[in-house]
């Protein structure tokens, strides 16, 4: 496929990256960018994930063929009123948002031909100078229609993230946001919460222990916090509830801890190694099919 003209709203990490793959896929005929920043117009540029930046919303989104929002959850509402008037009548709008059902539900009623959709695909690290055209290889993407969306719209959407390389997954938007609570949401979470543990109140010595496993598992905690503050608002039940599968597990372990139960401890440790080694080995499977 090639959409003459794909806008992106925000050119960070993710816009970036999908600029580049549509450009290097030859998905896109022309890229263009809104960005907020001047400085970001050379930025944009240089890095090869647009072939046009602008701070002009009007020139950004007039006859592109499909907009996708690249913005925090928290202001897409906002965004999609403002491009409302310069959207040609058959451009399809997306986004890659980590929460659907309440985008979903705001945007939809603003601009009829949306088709909610979130790659699950990202990185601790921010801005257009991270990006990647191979960011959405092999990675899953939700695409989140309703019974309100339009059949062709959702059909381009799917085209679009399966030619940059993405396995697509249709499911209704609040199961999304109840999985990727627990598999997403709930990580990003846990490592910041070890970070104010441990980093928040370094005691005297311990600096000098700070290896490459605490490293690796507080990496996530390096993400935007303005981004993960509207994440974590918008999908905050879901997030609760995972919180509280997480307590399980950790006041099992303080049980067994307290007791100085041997067993009881093996097998909790045992079980975390089994279940994940099993998962490995279905990730393995399926990069051989």
């Amino acid at each position: 496929m090639t959409i003459p003209k794909i806008t992106l709203i925000g050119v960070g990490l993710l816009g970036g990256s999908i600029g580049l793959a549509a450009r290097q896929r030859g998905v896109a005929g022309q890229v263009t960018g809104l960005v907020r920043r001047t400085e970001s117009v050379e930025e944009c540029r240089a890095a090869g994930a647009v072939d046009v930046a602008t701070l002009d919303l009007a020139e950004a989104v007039t006859g592109a063929e499909l907009v996708i929002l690249c913005t925090p959850v928290g202001g897409m509402k906002a965004m999609a009123e403002a491009i409302k008037p310069y959207l040609a009548p058959d451009a399809v709008v997306t986004d890659v948002g980590s929460v659907k059902a309440s985008v979903v539900t705001e945007v939809e009623p603003v601009l009829p031909r949306f088709v909610g959709s979130h790659p699950m695909a990202g990185s601790e690290q921010t801005g257009v100078a991270n990006a990647r055209s191979d960011l959405f290889e092999n990675a899953v993407c939700a695409v989140t229609s309703t019974d309100q969306s339009d059949a062709a719209c959702v059909a381009r959407v799917n085209e679009f993230w399966t030619a940059l390389g993405s396995h697509v997954i249709s499911l209704p938007a609040a199961e999304h946001d109840t999985i990727v609570a627990r598999t997403s949401h709930l990580p990003h979470v846990l490592a910041s919460a070890l970070v104010n543990a441990v980093l928040g109140q370094l005691r005297e010595g311990e600096a000098a222990f700070l290896g490459t496993g605490f490293r690796d598992t507080t990496r996530l905690a390096s993400g935007s916090s303005a981004m993960w503050r509207d994440i974590a608002m918008d999908n905050a039940p879901a997030i609760e509830q995972a919180i509280d599968d997480l307590q399980a597990e950790l006041a099992t372990l303080k049980t067994a801890l307290n007791a100085r139960e041997a067993t009881a401890l093996e097998t909790f440790f045992a079980k975390g190694q089994e279940f994940r080694q099993q998962w490995i080995t279905g990730l393995k499977d399926v990069e051989r099919e």
